[in-house]
């Protein structure tokens, strides 16, 4: 059973995430900008951003975010800490128990077992609980170690909370002794390796993610002056099915954004094989053509699919 049916969630209720921005939270005033940016998500980050000296001061600037900032129609969220750190339970707590109710997302990085994403269920299950609060925060989970690549079928359906998969390249690579130059980039390596040296672990991602009726998002691409890198990652993502990429910079954003949504021709293409469809079963056709080819169930799930994106796309340009 798919997450959608466990939910009995509608198509509207589908998250638009072709860009999530991060930021720091030790840094207030980086905060209060991309709250205003292009970005579909904000996440606000107590793990890998910032020193070990900053992070227990930080929770602050999250509660202070999300109790005082604007975020338009933006998706509020913040990442903890790993759970094999000393920080991750008084995050949640610290920043849930304050804010809870304007928070969208929460974010657990290095999930290696589906039992890592049911504590963290349980855990914002009993602060929900105890706060009263009428919403339910959802889930994102980063794939990336070795362990949850093996485990990611059982992580994606570890939760009636989750809502997307997110591949993280940098810890995936150092979780395999993997050489790497850049998070993100293509280096001396990619070019020795006949092949996409991430596709197995993507293609998991992506595969894991939409058996459980999830989104994926890619993660992030480290060269800030390199757009046409950023590009090509970006493509390669899409190209694979994800719906969007994490983003480190306001500048990544436009790129991004702009990879991640359906073209023209794409959308109209959509709409005639949807309406060839509904034409074609009002005449009692089990049959579609269109333009001399045959249009099938998958090309149907496709069409519907990017008309869903067209529409999300739509109504955030109108908020």
């Amino acid at each position: 059973m798919t997450r959608m049916e466990r939910h009995g969630a509608s198509q509207s209720q589908v998250r638009l995430e072709r860009s999530m921005l991060f930021v720091p939270a030790s840094r207030f005033a980086m905060i209060e900008k991309a709250a205003r940016s292009a970005a579909d998500a904000v996440c606000i980050d107590l793990e890998d951003a910032l020193a070990l000296e900053e992070k227990v001061a930080a929770r602050a600037n999250v509660v202070r975010a999300f109790g005082e900032l604007d975020f338009g129609p933006r998706l509020r969220m913040f990442r903890i800490n790993g759970l094999d750190t000393p920080f991750a339970y008084r995050d949640v707590i610290e920043v849930v128990e304050a804010v809870g109710d304007r928070v969208d997302l929460l974010v657990l990085p290095k999930a290696n077992r589906a039992a890592d994403v049911a504590f963290v269920d349980i855990l914002l299950s009993q602060i929900e609980a105890s706060r009263g609060f009428d919403n339910r925060i959802a889930m994102e989970v980063h794939i990336e170690t070795a362990g949850a690549f093996l485990a990611a079928r059982e992580i994606a359906g570890a939760s009636t909370r989750l809502d997307a998969l997110i591949f993280g390249p940098g810890d995936y690579a150092a979780s395999l002794h993997a050489p790497l130059a850049s998070i993100g980039e293509e280096d001396s390596h990619d070019a020795a390796y006949p092949g996409h040296r991430w596709h197995a672990v993507m293609h998991t991602v992506v595969a894991a993610a939409r058996a459980n009726g999830l989104r994926c998002v890619d993660g992030p691409f480290a060269g800030l002056g390199d757009t046409q890198g950023l590009e090509r990652a970006a493509r390669i993502a899409r190209a694979l099915g994800f719906d969007g990429k994490q983003c480190i910079h306001p500048a990544q954003l436009d790129p991004v954004n702009r990879i991640f949504t359906p073209p023209a021709d794409e959308v109209a293409w959509a709409e005639r094989v949807l309406q060839a469809y509904e034409t074609s079963r009002s005449r009692g056709r089990g049959v579609v053509a269109l333009d001399g080819k045959m249009i099938d169930a998958a090309n149907l799930r496709m069409a519907r699919v990017t008309t869903e994106q067209h529409r999300l796309i739509q109504a955030r340009l109108r908020s």
